[in-house]
């Protein structure tokens, strides 16, 4: 539906952002606010305390609301962790008549039986994506409706997550007063947000460095092919910076985002940083190369983990796009040089400005907004793709919220001041019948 305003929540490990969004009459997303605040109770993308949590949530989401003028009541979230898990799975559906063609609801039916497979003790399915289909053995159709056929197949991709983990991320937006849409994997959001169509049909790996964990996602021929979720990311490079040091965290993390290099240059040999000391004490000098050592060796081992999935996934030699790297920790200085000398494969920077209107904060361009807008991208896509599918009767009757024409920061005066002026204008109006 045009307009249709969404919200996203990425609860991350080091963050907790909300996002508010609607499409433009160009296909572009307009951000009309958002609310971030830092993260306490996330641990490597799993709940670990609710009640911190979702304190957390409830400040990011008020912030988003009062910069967006938006009541929030419902948010797309993500979910990552390495309790995630991908299966390949063939699913087959029998049809009654070969003059028939093949229309949306066969689809639908085969990918709900997929929810069906039996998982292990704990593990539920979060999304089954359609890879490839098979239409009386004729292979490789991406698009079967409207054809015909008897023995419709289709290769799916499964992917799997803990219950209790999905279960603690529903619980903390409930107990926010918020209800969830839908629970997105992080890196298929954040492809939302940085890959383009040429891309994923070229052969691309995402891969997405948030505070606790490294998120994975590979796609050739336009298809997803692998995921996978490392239980690394920016925050073992930080305690790794304030044990070499011998300083506090909040002094490493300062260190790694302001003069932080996943290389270490000769140049950098005799360039050194003071640091303050503690209570009184002599400020400490951290040589510059040592800092950029200690960082590149634990991204190299991140890295070489990166290398190892794709490796796994057996279409390290058909990614031509090469890596596409997003995240907080992208932002780190000379990191795509380090990925390609480590995996021999081209790599960006992933920024979500493509589909962004013009206009937008520059905090939302940011590679640790990835996830977020890739979220609200998704929201809007399953939003869009509900009204579609719907009677046009039925989406005349729906009621719509009620929405400003541009919806800006605005405060409780600027509220009376439109309801008064509203009230003076029936006011006179009146007046004016009865002199009638």
């Amino acid at each position: 539906m045009e307009n249709e305003i969404v919200a996203s929540l990425d609860i991350g490990t080091t963050k907790i952002a909300c996002i508010v969004g609607r499409r433009t009459e160009h296909g572009k997303v307009e951000i009309l606010g958002y609310g971030k605040t830092d993260s306490v109770g996330v641990s490597r993308g799993v709940v670990t305390n609710i009640i911190s949590t979702v304190e957390s949530i409830k400040r990011a989401v008020e912030e988003a609301s009062n910069r967006s003028g938006v009541d929030i009541k419902v948010v797309n979230v993500g979910i990552a962790g390495q309790h995630i898990r991908s299966y390949q799975h063939r699913g087959i559906r029998i049809r009654n008549r070969t003059d028939d063609e093949i229309v949306q609801p066969d689809i639908d039916m085969l990918i709900e039986d997929m929810y069906k497979l039996v998982m292990q003790p704990g593990e539920e399915i979060i999304h089954v994506l359609p890879q490839e289909y098979i239409i009386d053995n004729e292979q490789g159709i991406t698009k079967p409706i409207g054809m015909s056929g008897i023995r419709l197949e289709a290769n799916f991709h499964v992917i799997t997550g803990q219950v209790t983990a999905a279960n603690n991320i529903k619980k903390c937006v409930e107990k926010a007063g918020l209800d969830v849409s839908e629970i997105i994997l992080e890196p298929l959001a954040s492809s939302e947000a940085v890959l383009s169509e040429e891309e994923k049909e070229a052969g691309v790996v995402l891969v997405d460095i948030g505070g606790g964990t490294t998120d994975i996602a590979i796609f050739q021929d336009g298809i997803i092919r692998h995921t996978a979720v490392i239980p690394f990311g920016g925050n073992v490079i930080t305690e790794d910076v304030q044990e070499g040091c011998s300083i506090i965290k909040l002094q490493a993390e300062a260190l790694k985002v302001k003069f932080g290099s996943a290389f270490a240059h000769e140049n950098l040999e005799n360039q050194m940083i003071s640091i303050p000391g503690l209570r009184g004490r002599e400020p400490k000098e951290i040589s510059q190369f040592n800092l950029a050592r200690i960082i590149q060796a634990r991204m190299t081992e991140i890295i070489e983990y990166v290398d190892y999935e794709i490796k796994n996934s057996g279409f390290k030699r058909k990614l031509i796009a090469g890596i596409v790297v997003t995240g907080g920790g992208a932002q780190m200085k000379n990191l795509p040089q380090l990925f390609e000398y480590t995996t021999g494969m081209a790599t960006r920077i992933g920024y979500p400005n493509e589909h962004l209107a013009k206009g937008m904060v520059d905090e939302m361009t940011s590679p640790m907004f990835a996830t977020g807008v890739g979220l609200l991208i998704k929201g809007l896509e399953r939003t869009e793709k509900t009204y579609a599918n719907m009677p046009i009767e039925q989406v005349q009757e729906t009621p719509q919220p009620i929405k400003e024409e541009k919806i800006t920061t605005h405060s409780n005066k600027d509220k009376k001041g439109t309801f008064f002026e509203n009230l003076f204008k029936k006011a006179e109006n009146w007046l004016a019948d009865e002199e009638k």
